[in-house]
């Protein structure tokens, strides 16, 4: 049977950005690539630095771009693309000043608010010079602690701009969430929104200020916004040594033309955390070069953004993929941005604004899909997404039941684009093309330019066998180094521990002989049932499945001196658990996975634990059922949930 999806036509092919790429470097090279994705792709692989170096061109990245296209080192991440280069990242993003629409904010309750390019680039200049005034320099920290917001985006243009350094949490962290990371990079100001909403409910964040600034004394200066289309809260918390500030005061000065100053290509330009799921969170320092090129390729030649095009993707400015949005400003489009719960008031709610906005790139979740289909079963094309050509998942592998469901529900003629990377690189390694069709399951196909393969635990190549992810080359958006990590131990730790000088990712994955990729979830959690490795996502593809489950989480604990697969449920309304479902969920799994995958034990539980950016902690629940401590908890949006895997009785027979 088919797998085949989706195939672009000539003329989608032939008005792609990867096409018109394609021409610019066979007329510059002269040779020929005939609109073969791997043709162009072992080109791009074999001569990285000269494809790199193309790719500035092509993309008219605004800087100096070095004569030298490659700086060698024996050392993977010391590898340096377009040494002595120098661009700024916000000059970057600030790529139009003009009256057209730059970016949109939607809330869950409808308030809805847009800057034109002239007032986006007058709001940041506004941004510098309040910086300027309280000495915010190249190399400084700017935290934010704001949700997905318009003023979120351009302070953090504003801090590029400046050269100093990004970094931010979502306001559904606690305090305490909040103060692991930012205290391990010492900030000198805080940006923090007074209030923000979900699911109807008003959450108060200004009463966390007061834990937050005792614990990170660096932090000299407060800038309290208020949430959009709400009355700001007074802020009565006064504190001796801190300089407090109203956003609506900045704005009321006057804003005066940018000079941009270029920094040099490996500038740092912000610090991303880890989940934190097994430890303190660390902190992944990235560099402006690397990052604006190697997100600019993505959106132009994987995700065929052009200019004017509507960018939305679901994400809190906690998460890599809100970085990812911001910078599709690179590439002269707009974008949109959502704060709030997906389902507000309605399973679809995010669809109903992606039509409304004429949005052309929706970007999800593989869990919102999956949600979406199970609580709307026949969408049947509600929407007219008349603009829409990409729709992106992320987060979590994307089931076989949800490639279909997109198809037959939400839109027959898209380019449905399945990626996965990580806040470690801050993009992807495997990704959506305009040239390949769209096969059930899988993810089209390596990046451009990156060496990704699917190694044995001995380092071999695998084809259509499971292995570990790796990128066998370097890149431009390799983490410059983890922040106060001496000598690099925890960086070197973290990627090169398991191969020489190849990057590993940490992902259990497998290569299919047309190049399309499967993830099957993280190494540190596939299961190992009598010695054999099983991936969880093929789990989780057949339990999806069945409308009486809402949700699962499937783990391995250590038993009779083996591995057995436990799989825990959260039943859907109305729904319980009987021997005749245990036994059908038990046929599905043997049936469609294997035996190996068929779950000792399932058992029903009211709520899986989740980071904040919505992937659920296979390995927190493993901890716990075993009786080990769990590391870091403030890195759970509902860390409450982990109770109920305790002292659970059916465990211990």
């Amino acid at each position: 049977m088919s797998k085949k999806l989706w195939q672009p036509s000539l003329i989608e092919k032939r008005n792609s950005n990867l096409f018109a790429f394609e021409n610019y470097i066979s007329e510059k090279l002269h040779r020929k690539f005939n609109r073969n994705y791997e043709n162009l792709l072992k080109w791009s692989i074999k001569n990285s630095p000269e494809f790199w170096s193309k790719f500035w061109d092509f993309s008219k990245i605004k800087g100096i771009k070095s004569k030298e296209k490659f700086k060698k080192s024996k050392i993977f991440y010391k590898n340096l693309f377009l040494p002595g280069s120098k661009l700024n990242f916000g000059e970057n993003l600030l790529s139009k000043n003009n009256q057209e629409k730059a970016v949109t904010f939607v809330s869950e309750n409808g308030f809805r608010e847009e800057r034109s390019w002239i007032q986006l680039n007058l709001n940041t200049s506004k941004i510098l010079k309040f910086f300027k005034k309280i000495n915010i320099k190249k190399g400084d920290r700017v935290a934010a602690y704001m949700p997905n917001t318009i003023e979120t985006v351009e302070a953090f243009i504003a801090t590029t701009s400046s050269g100093s350094i990004w970094s931010s949490c979502s306001p559904d962290f606690g305090s305490k969430g909040v103060i692991e990371r930012f205290s391990q990079i010492n900030p000198k100001v805080l940006l923090i929104t007074d209030q923000y909403f979900y699911n109807g409910k008003k959450i108060n964040v200004l009463k966390r200020l007061p834990e937050i600034l005792k614990s990170i004394p660096s932090i000299k200066s407060v800038v309290i916004c208020n949430y959009p289309g709400k009355k700001l809260i007074i802020n009565k918390n006064k504190m001796k040594k801190i300089n407090f500030f109203k956003w609506s005061r900045i704005m009321q000065n006057n804003g005066e033309k940018i000079n941009f100053k270029r920094f040099d290509f490996e500038t740092k330009l912000a610090i991303l955390y880890s989940s934190g799921t097994t430890g303190k969170p660390k902190c992944i320092c990235h560099r402006s070069g690397g990052v604006l090129i190697q997100h600019k390729k993505e959106h132009q030649l994987h995700c065929n953004i052009k200019e004017n095009d509507n960018i939305f993707y679901f994400t809190t400015c906690g998460w890599m993929m809100w970085n990812w949005l911001v910078s599709s400003l690179a590439s002269k489009a707009s974008i949109v941005l959502f704060d709030g719960s997906p389902t507000f008031k309605s399973p679809d709610l995010l669809l109903k604004i992606a039509k409304r906005e004429k949005v052309t790139l929706f970007g999800t979740s593989a869990k919102y899909l999956d949600t979406l289909r199970k609580l709307k079963p026949k969408l049947k094309y509600k929407f007219k997404l008349n603009k829409l050509r990409t729709i992106c998942s992320t987060g979590s592998p994307l089931s076989e039941d949800s490639f279909k469901y997109v198809y037959k529900h939400i839109k027959k003629n898209v380019h449905l684009s399945s990626i996965s990377g990580g806040t470690d690189i801050v993009s992807c390694f495997v990704l959506g093309n305009l040239y390949q069709p769209v096969n059930t399951g899988e993810i089209q196909n390596k990046g451009l330019a990156l060496d990704v393969d699917v190694l044995s635990d001995k380092g071999k190549s695998l084809k259509n066998t499971k292995g570990e992810l790796v990128c066998k080359n370097p890149f431009p958006s390799m983490p410059l180094n983890f922040w106060n990590d001496k000598n690099d131990v925890k960086f070197k730790n973290a990627y090169f521990n398991k191969f020489k000088n190849i990057w590993h990712h940490g992902d259990y994955a497998e290569i299919k002989n047309n190049g399309g990729f499967v993830i099957y979830g993280r190494s540190d959690t596939t299961l190992n049932p009598g010695g054999v490795r099983l991936g969880t996502a093929e789990i989780y593809s057949e339990v999806e499945k069945f409308r009486e489950i809402k949700e699962s989480i499937v783990v391995g604990q250590s038993w009779d001196n083996d591995i057995r697969i436990i799989l825990f449920i959260v039943m859907s309304k109305n729904f319980f658990l009987t021997t005749k479902l245990i036994n059908k969920i038990k046929f599905q799994i043997k049936n469609n996975a294997s035996p190996r995958h068929v779950p000792a034990k399932i058992i029903v539980v009211k709520d899986i634990p989740r980071t904040k950016s919505g992937k659920i902690v296979e390995l927190a629940v493993k901890n716990k059922i075993e009786g080990n401590k769990i590391k870091n908890i403030e890195s759970l949006s509902n860390p409450e949930a982990l109770e109920q895997y305790s002292n659970i009785k059916e465990l211990n027979i």
